[in-house]
């Protein structure tokens, strides 16, 4: 481990882990001496995010994600471990101690310091006479200096290799600028520039780093918009453009655009809460990064086929997180940028005032769908209203939608809201049948909910599990038992997890959820914290884990049988005359 164990400790005691998570996710529900909330790591309507104050752990019941408070820190700011503790330490006020940067982190460092000097490479371009075609198109989408500025938009010369020449004049080489993505290898051989002829808006973190690049061309060709690839500081599903800038509105809502130009002319006509998302429809994890800053969105996507399908899909991932949604409805003009270029900020001001809300944009755009002068079309039209009703959680809200529904097709409000009703209580039992279903198999629900950490046999994972959960609880055992090998283990994940946690044991290092935080996987340390949320009696530990280790060995006996017998058939299959 890169930092002392008494650090870690002292670090995780003035991180309480109820105060950290409840500055990312509303925790109210109590069960036992355990707080809930809804998770921010997936979508969903039941709080199923647990957090434990006496355990200092989080664990989903959903999605299976769990560790301590560095973990959680990791897991939602898109932390490395000793980007995490630095993190903590910062909020806590304590000074870091001296310690061995590891290569991860030395890399992370590397690439954010070129994508800042790429950033100012793009943006020292537009300035020279080889920027004038960027320069001409910022004038004609009436783009002034302070926003390019403000933006930090530059320009990437038309040349296979001015970027790279440029770096490499600072001491990057072509490894770390691919790495990066800015460079492409040839074909052949040789690397070349990713950007060409393109404006470029660098995309900037919360936290102010340069992570990334979203380039528009200048002229007709495609794509329109590219992006950096996926690197190790930037995910395009996880990160907004010009989030850094709009968390400091002082508005109470986001804007949510489809794209650069329309956020950087928001911006400019006074609008600073407007983002976009990087060239791909919204995602669960942007709204829960959303989710963050605001609980109010307003979507301003544009007012076409696509804009809308993207819109009604927006709607759906943002309402899961309790966000309020409004919908914007531009008339004579395709985007927000080309509303206000004609029509000005106050007229957009006056369109986010009228905006609608989400569920009478949806029931207006359904209406628009069916003739309700046609007994048919009614009927088809009621279906699909009554059923988007049924998804509203409050029971207040259906009834007052309903009753809008009804007004619409004009028939009696008893009849839609009961339908509604109906429809909801359908919707419950059929979520009630599927739990059930997955309570009927122990043995799908021993399984992980990663697919990648699979149990190929069950009854020694949960063995696995048993002895991994009692060293935890109690170190001391591991010294009155004959413990099994890394090896005998059947679940690779298990067996790594196994094989650290007794390492820490026999050095006699402190064991907890911090101190395996930095050697643990995401997804190991999600594993870990489901095994320890299991029951488990320490009064019994010894014989407990004597049991647990006999049924190991008993499961290593019984594959290593199985083996033998394929074996042998193999061999019988090969003797001349054997028929299988």
């Amino acid at each position: 481990m890169k930092y002392p164990e008494k650090f870690i400790t002292e670090l995780v005691e003035r991180n309480d882990i109820v105060d950290v998570v409840s500055g990312y996710v509303r925790l109210g529900k109590k069960s036992g001496s355990n707080m809930f909330g809804l998770c921010p790591f997936h979508s969903e309507k039941t709080p199923s995010f647990s957090v434990s104050p006496d355990k200092q752990i989080y664990h989903c019941f959903g999605c299976g994600k769990g560790g301590g408070v560095i973990n959680f820190i990791m897991e939602i700011e898109n932390l490395s471990f000793p980007e995490a503790v630095e993190f903590l330490a910062r909020r806590a006020g304590m000074p870091l101690p001296e310690q061995e940067n590891d290569a991860e982190s030395r890399k992370r460092a590397r690439m954010l310091a070129l994508n800042r000097d790429a950033a100012r490479f793009f943006y020292e371009q537009l300035s020279t006479p080889a920027g004038q075609a960027a320069r001409d198109y910022m004038a004609r989408r009436r783009i002034g200096p302070a926003t390019a500025k403000n933006f930090g938009i530059g320009f990437a010369p038309d040349s296979w290799d001015s970027l790279r020449n440029a770096m490499k004049a600072r001491g990057y080489n072509d490894f770390e600028m691919a790495d990066a993505g800015l460079v492409r290898r040839g074909k052949t051989s040789g690397f070349y520039d990713t950007f060409r002829g393109r404006l470029m808006f660098p995309v900037i973190d919360v936290r102010g780093n340069v992570i990334g690049f979203s380039g528009r061309i200048l002229g007709d060709g495609e794509p329109k918009y590219m992006n950096s690839p996926e690197t190790l500081v930037f995910n395009k599903s996880r990160n907004l453009f010009a989030l850094n800038l709009a968390k400091k509105s002082k508005s109470g809502y986001i804007i949510l655009a489809e794209g650069n130009i329309d956020v950087v002319s928001l911006h400019q006509a006074g609008f600073d809460s407007a983002v976009a998302s990087l060239g791909t429809s919204l995602t669960a994890e942007q709204a829960r990064l959303l989710s963050r800053y605001t609980k109010e969105v307003i979507i301003a996507y544009d007012n076409d086929g696509a804009g809308i399908k993207a819109a009604q899909r927006a709607i759906g991932i943002l309402e899961r997180l309790d966000i309020k949604v409004r919908v914007l409805r531009m008339s004579g003009a395709k985007d927000p940028d080309e509303f206000i270029r004609l029509r000005g900020p106050d007229a957009f001001r006056n369109l986010l005032e009228a905006s609608e809300d989400q569920m009478d944009y949806r029931l207006r755009n359904l209406l628009e769908q069916y003739d309700l002068g046609i007994d048919e079309q009614k009927v088809g039209f009621l279906k699909e209203a009554t059923n988007l009703v049924a998804e509203c959680s409050n029971r207040m809200e259906r009834q007052v939608y309903a009753m809008r529904v009804a007004a619409l097709a004009g028939i009696a409000q008893e009849a839609v809201v009961k339908e509604v009703e109906r429809r909801r209580a359908q919707k419950y039992r059929a979520a009630q049948k599927a739990a059930e279903r997955r309570q009927a198999s122990p043995e799908q629900e021993l399984q992980p909910k990663e697919r990648e950490l699979r149990y190929d046999d069950p009854g020694s994972a949960a063995a696995e599990e048993g002895v991994i959960r009692l060293l935890f609880m109690d170190p001391a055992l591991a010294k009155r038992a004959a413990l099994p090998a890394q090896e005998d283990f059947s679940a690779p994940a298990l067996g790594r997890i196994y094989g650290i946690l007794r390492g820490k044991i026999e050095r006699g290092e402190t064991v907890s959820t911090a101190t395996l935080g930095g050697e643990l996987s995401g997804e190991e340390m999600s594993l870990l914290v489901r095994v320890l949320q299991k029951p488990e009696l320490l009064s019994r530990g010894e014989q407990a884990l004597a049991d647990y280790i006999r049924k190991i060995q008993e499961h290593k006996e019984s594959r290593r049988e199985g083996t033998d017998l394929l074996q042998l058939q193999k061999k019988l299959k090969e003797t001349k005359g054997y028929r299988g």
